[in-house]
């Protein structure tokens, strides 16, 4: 008996050892895939996860680039691509955004670039621009417009958003606390966050929109979550001065008085009391600093008078990009083509680039590869067709989402979680727009906050697409 019981009970000793021992197998030949799958399932379930990484991935430093390529992949192009994909399976299962103008506007824009793309000198080059303005303004904005689908959609996009911001600004204030910035007038003070020198936008791009945001939210929140918006939207400001970005600065002003016209004109007076006090907080947060912003400022005023170096540099950009288009007035040159024609072109005081170095980065000359003036750049690229297309996409965009917020100004928020919330994403969906428009005028796309942009236009074209506001009605009574 004794000897019967001595392999049973070797084999109890052995049994949790070799359990172990599988499960470690098991783990390691299956978990990966199964974890896949599950992440595939998540996605798939809540493709707004992947706009909101998409978002966050805007931060990831690139590194140096080639300025001359055609074409630089970043880890929000590769986020972006995967939000694409996530969306697929809806709409083969018959998911579709409703009807509305703004999808004649985004095909005539397609059209237009398509047609420029044709009739280009370098179709190789001009392929690669058409891809990339396929991606910005057709294809994230229409998946992100499918993926929110639930007001916890939409304020996860709008959460990362805010991130994204608040990350740019905390290094961008750092680096100018610690002389760790750009280059600028011979010294580091440039805001320029985890995007460098060679990105000089990109930080005030990120900042902006995110002030947008936050200030949009805070309009059609109440108590607690109101005031820590719009403590959060002043202490945006800080960065958003500290980049030194005039193009950018306007835009945020520009946007603000929209959504405040849009959403109630009775609170412009609020509005301008906490203007004042961002003002205020900026001030004494920048302390010696703000000898440097307040000069950088005044230039805004002398852009006509009496214009800096930039300045002038872009007035002669502007001029070359309308002289290209008299000469290809109908097709333009085709997409990305402006830097191959701009020498020939460009009056004889323009600069062939600007200085950028920060302590990261040896200095060196960036070529102007652009108008830095979007509308312009489409002219000049895409003639008249495109132009127009690209104004009446945009426009048709800010237009029908001022009024449905308009319309829905008086409304109480609803309670429903199956359908988006109007009054979450009304001001935001006009500012951003707003911000994209007028910052247009001084910008153009580049770099891997332009899929941040198309985010937040996706964000705005789920608003302008969603059912006439007689039907949030009854939702809010």
């Amino acid at each position: 008996m004794p000897s019967d019981r001595a392999p049973t009970a070797a084999r109890r000793r052995t049994t949790p050892m070799a359990t172990a021992a599988w499960r470690v197998v098991r783990d390691v030949l299956l978990g990966p895939p199964t974890g896949l799958v599950v992440a595939v399932r998540a996605v798939s379930a809540r493709p707004a996860l992947l706009a909101a990484l998409a978002v966050l991935l805007v931060c990831l430093p690139v590194g140096e680039k080639d300025l001359t390529a055609s074409m630089h992949i970043t880890p929000a192009d590769l986020g972006s691509v995967a939000l694409a994909l996530a969306v697929v399976p809806r709409v083969l299962a018959g998911d579709r955004l409703p009807r509305t103008f703004l999808w004649v506007a985004m095909g005539g824009a397609v059209v237009g670039s398509a047609l420029a793309t044709i009739a280009s000198q370098d179709a190789g080059v001009s392929w690669a621009g058409l891809v990339r303005y396929l991606q910005l303004f057709v294809i994230i904005p229409v998946a992100v417009a499918l993926s929110v689908r639930r007001r916890q959609d939409l304020r996860l996009v709008c959460g990362a958003v805010l991130a994204a911001a608040l990350v740019q600004g905390v290094v961008g204030t750092w680096q100018v606390v610690t002389g760790t910035g750009a280059s600028f007038a011979g010294q580091n003070v440039r805001a320029v966050g985890t995007l460098g020198a060679l990105d000089i936008m990109g930080m005030s791009t990120a900042v902006g929109y995110g002030l947008v945001v936050a200030f949009g939210l805070a309009m059609v929140q109440r108590g607690r979550t109101q005031m820590a918006l719009l403590e959060l939207a002043a202490l945006l400001t800080v960065p958003l001065l500290l980049s030194l970005s005039r193009g950018a600065l306007i835009a945020t002003v520009g946007s603000a008085a929209m959504m405040v016209l849009a959403t109630s004109p009775r609170l412009a007076a609020r509005v301008a009391l906490f203007g004042s006090a961002a003002g205020i907080v900026a001030a004494g947060a920048l302390g010696s600093i703000t000898t440097t912003v307040v000069t950088r400022l005044v230039t805004i005023g002398a852009v006509l008078t009496d214009p800096d170096r930039s300045v002038s540099d872009r007035f002669g950009l502007w001029e070359t990009a309308v002289a290209i288009w008299r000469d290809h007035p109908v097709a333009g040159v085709g997409p990305k083509m402006f830097p191959a024609y701009r020498d020939a072109y460009a009056p004889l005081h323009v600069s062939s680039g600007s200085d950028v170095a920060d302590p990261g980065l040896a200095f060196r000359r960036a070529p102007l590869l652009s108008p830095h003036n979007m509308y312009l750049l489409v002219l000049s690229e895409q003639g008249l067709i495109g132009a127009v297309a690209f104004a009446a996409l945009l426009l048709g965009l800010l237009v029908i989402t001022w009024r449905r917020t308009r319309e829905l100004s008086h409304l109480i928020e609803t309670s429903d979680e199956r359908l988006p919330d109007g009054r979450l994403v009304s001001a935001v969906s006009v500012g951003v727009v707003s911000w994209t428009v007028l910052n247009f005028l001084f910008s153009d796309i580049g770099g891997p906050t332009t899929v941040l942009m198309a985010v937040v236009l996706g964000i705005a074209l789920r608003w302008a697409a969603e059912p006439h506001a007689a039907a949030w009605r009854g939702a809010g009574s």
